[in-house]
This record gives structure tokens, C-alpha cells and sequence, in this order.
């Protein structure tokens, strides 16, 4: 694909240039602003009791980080902990009722043989001097993360009503170096950032990571042979198939709501159009046919629709279509240029960047009271890219700081933004990745 076509400047508009990274280090959390609305929570240490040697992570410090950075949560501070119970016989409510502390999550961890650890948890609410939750997980040390986070998501989903996604993964496009010494990766990571891993090192540019439903496989678009080709890759197994290299453009894939479909952009007719390929038999399916250039399909939770960006009427905007063809129909109104669509799993918001003169930042669209409301959830001027997190209740977005690239995630009410920086580097292209399978507990 030639890098002068007009859809290569169009999406290079979207996309905006990459810059020099490190792209080998972990990310920095930094949390930007507060809900005052927040619940209360004492996250007691939860002490090593064995004697096989002292896990190097802190679960406490993961979930209290967990919860805090969700918004909805409010920690108190360690120097605050005037008592710290390991279990529930240990707790003293007056002293939590004293501290104004809704709820309390105390713990252990001990030795789960085998060279494993086993942690122990209990959650409690303190008014009502109830026990909510109580629970043991035995994992590896290299694996205690995991359970915090699982952890962090049984508290968020018991007081909440909601499932939590602490137990998540995120995907990112970092790019080191400028000219022919230029190198791109595509990364995956922990939801807070730790643990990256490159899924796929290259020359050459890499975009559109898209997750498969069950979390095992990333669709992405390279142009490591020349041109655009779409590939889906195993993550665990590192194993690849190239899907699409048609003539011409072969661009954002996305992953039906069953993981059968792919949706993708093609201009094997000469013109950008939204098609969907049946995964097993590689059958394609043309939804649009028009003059403007139709691209960034994605699908409705329930699969039976898709929506994409167009400049049909102009200046780009979100249109939707069935997922069987047909006619198409513009979604966004307000703004004057409105791309990068996010749906949410309940299918009633919708995440775009929005562009108003020079300045581009994401906003939401949000249908559930009926008639939809806008509202704004970044301040920055070149915001981009936004992914729902798969329980909605943040949007993982790329943004610009001086020269560099960094990802924000926004609570979806907008009260709280998180920035997690690639040290020292660039950061592009992000997509939340959908929910694990839990541990048995």
C-alpha cells in the first residue's frame, strides 16, 4: 500500500505521528483528580504468616491501588491504621466507625506448599458489622498480582453490584527510533500497566490491535510485507495467520461480539468499504457502498450491527449498518467530526474523539435515560482512540504530552483520570482486552 494514498493521510489524521520510546519498561500510574462521591475503604496489610520466604508482592498495595484508581473507592492511608487485623475475630468496629470507614478488607498470606502462597481475605461492612465476603486463592508468587486483582474485583462487584476489571488486560503500539532504524511493537499488559509484554516486534508499523471475545488471540494490521495485511496472533502461543492482503487496503479488524466475524476495512473495489469475514469459511460480506471513506468498523454488543466512521457527509462521522448489509445511518450529531467509536457491553455508550477546530479530545454519547447525552471526558487537545474497559466503567484513551505519546484512562463519569506513561517513551493505539476467567476460590 502506498503511504501517499489519501486513505493513508486520512488515518495518519487520525492516528497522529509516533515519536522515540522505550518500549521495554513498565508503565507509570499517576492519578489525576478525585471522586468526592468515593466510598470509604481500609485496605489493612495483609502480612506474610509462613516460612518459606517472603512474596515479593504486596497484595494489599495492589488492591487498595486497584480500587482507588476506579473512583469509586477511597483508601485510607496507611499512616491512618491505627489497628491491623489479619482476620475477622481481630476486628474492632468502633475503631473503623471512628476512622468514618464504610468498609474494611483484612487478609493474610501463608504457604500454600509447593513453593505457593495462599491468601486468605475477609471484607466486612463496618455499619453493619457484617461479613460481606471471605475467601482463599493459592497461586505461585510470580502470580500474586493475578490475585489481587481478582481480589479487588470480588470487593468492587460485592459492594457495587457491578463485575470488576482490575483482572484485565490492556494492548498497546510503542514505537523506538526515527528513519530506517525505526521499530515498532505490540505490547500487552496488566491493566495497571505492569507486566508488559511484547506480542510482536517489527520494522514496520503496526496498528488497530483488536482483541478476540475470549482474550486468547489479537488481530492487528502490519505492513511488514510490503502492504497492509490483517493478522490474528495467539498470544499465548505466539502462533499467526495472515486473514486478509487483498489488493489494496486491508485495515482495523475487529472481532464479532461471538468471535466467529471480523469486521475490517477493504478497498479491494477501489474504495474504502466496511466488509465482514466469516473467520471459518474466510467468506466476505460487503455492508457499505459509497463514494466517502468508510473505516473503524466496530460491533454492537449484541453483533447484530456495526458502526464506523465516514466522511460521507463531509467531515467524519459514526454511522451504523447491519451486520448483514444494507443502508447505513449517521449516529453523531453533535460536532463537527466525531471517529474512533467505542461501544460499550451494554451497547448504550458510545466513546468517540471528537474534533472541534485544531483541538480533539473523547467524548461520550450515552443513551441509557433514553435521549442521548453528550459530555466530554478528556481536557486535552489531541485525545484519541478510546476503548471501553469491558465492564464500561472506564475508557482507555491515547493522548499527547510535549512529544510524547501516553495512554489515560477515564472513569465514564469523568470524575477520575489515571495516566499511565511509557517511561521515557510513546504510546499508541490502546485496546482494553475483555474479561478473564476467575480462579476458583
Amino acid at each position: 500500500m502506498n503511504r501517499n494514498t489519501p486513505w493513508w493521510a486520512a488515518l495518519l489524521a487520525l492516528l497522529l505521528p509516533f515519536a522515540a520510546t522505550a518500549q521495554q519498561q513498565g508503565l507509570e500510574i499517576d492519578v489525576i483528580g478525585g471522586n468526592a462521591a468515593a466510598l470509604p475503604i481500609a485496605v489493612v496489610p495483609m502480612p506474610y504468616q509462613g516460612s518459606a520466604g517472603t512474596p515479593e508482592t504486596d497484595v494489599a498495595q495492589v488492591v487498595r491501588a486497584d480500587l482507588e484508581r476506579s473512583g469509586q473507592f477511597r483508601g485510607l492511608p496507611d499512616r491512618d491504621l491505627v489497628e491491623r487485623p489479619t482476620r475477622g475475630s481481630e476486628v474492632n468496629y468502633p475503631t473503623w466507625r471512628a476512622l468514618n470507614q464504610d468498609f474494611l478488607l483484612v487478609g493474610r498470606v501463608l504457604d500454600g506448599g509447593m513453593g505457593s502462597y495462599r491468601v486468605e481475605y475477609e471484607l466486612f461492612d463496618v455499619a453493619k458489622q457484617q461479613r460481606l465476603l471471605g475467601f482463599a486463592m493459592t497461586a505461585r508468587g510470580s502470580a500474586l498480582r493475578d490475585v489481587a486483582h481478582q481480589i479487588a474485583d470480588a470487593v468492587y462487584e460485592k459492594i457495587l453490584g457491578v463485575r470488576g476489571a482490575f483482572f484485565t488486560r490492556i494492548a498497546y503500539v510503542t514505537a523506538s527510533g526515527v528513519g530506517a532504524g525505526a521499530r515498532y511493537a505490540l505490547l500487552v499488559a496488566d491493566s495497571d500497566g505492569y507486566n508488559p509484554q511484547a506480542v510482536v516486534n517489527s520494522s514496520e508499523p503496526i496498528l488497530s490491535p483488536s482483541w478476540s471475545p475470549d482474550g486468547n488471540r489479537l488481530a492487528y494490521v502490519t505492513f511488514e510485507n510490503g502492504s497492509s495485511t490483517i493478522f490474528v496472533q495467539d498470544i499465548n502461543t505466539g502462533q499467526r495467520e495472515s486473514i486478509a492482503r487483498y489488493r489494496g487496503i486491508n485495515g482495523a479488524p475487529a472481532f464479532s461480539p461471538d468471535g466467529r466475524r471480523m469486521a475490517m476495512t477493504l478497498s479491494r473495489s477501489g474504495n474504502p468499504e466496511i466488509y465482514v469475514m466469516d473467520l471459518g469459511s474466510r467468506a466476505l460480506t460487503q455492508l457499505t457502498n459509497h463514494f466517502g471513506i468508510d473505516t473503524e468498523p466496530v460491533w454492537n454488543a449484541d453483533g447484530g450491527s456495526v458502526y464506523f466512521t465516514s466522511d460521507r457527509g463531509g467531515r467524519p462521522q459514526i454511522y451504523q449498518v447491519s451486520a448483514s448489509g444494507g443502508s447505513a445511518s449517521r449516529v453523531t450529531f453533535q460536532g463537527s467530526y466525531n471517529a474512533s467509536a467505542t461501544v460499550s457491553a451494554d451497547g448504550k455508550k458510545i466513546a468517540t474523539a471528537q474534533g472541534a477546530g485544531n483541538n480533539y479530545r473523547v467524548a461520550l454519547m450515552d443513551a441509557s435515560f433514553g435521549t442521548p447525552r453528550w459530555s466530554t471526558l478528556s481536557p486535552g487537545s489531541l485525545d484519541e482512540s478510546p476503548s471501553f474497559a469491558p465492564n464500561a466503567s472506564m475508557v482507555l484513551y491515547a493522548a499527547r504530552e510535549g512529544r510524547r505519546g501516553v495512554l489515560y484512562a477515564v472513569s465514564a463519569d469523568a470524575r477520575v483520570r489515571q495516566r499511565l506513561v511509557l517511561s521515557g517513551g510513546d504510546v499508541r493505539e490502546p485496546a482494553w482486552g475483555p474479561f478473564r476467567a476467575q480462579a476458583a476460590q
